[in-house]
């Protein structure tokens, strides 16, 4: 998959941003959904979520080395 290949070409501190900037973006289009209104992007929320997903397991995966 094309972005799984583009985030593990990143470092260490490129993905710890990436993700805290995934992170902040999901919480804006949260609060969208919570206040009642829709996204512009519905599919953005899942997109988002896998995202980081991805991060946070290619960063466990550099600490064991694999």
């Amino acid at each position: 998959m094309k972005a799984s290949k583009e985030l593990r070409a990143l470092g260490e501190q490129e993905l710890q941003s990436r993700l805290i900037e995934s992170k902040k973006e999901l919480l804006k289009l949260r609060v969208h959904v919570a206040a009642g209104t829709n996204p512009e992007k519905p599919a953005r929320i899942k997109q988002l979520r896998k995202t980081i997903a991805r991060i946070i397991t290619l960063r466990g995966q550099g600490k064991k080395g694999g």
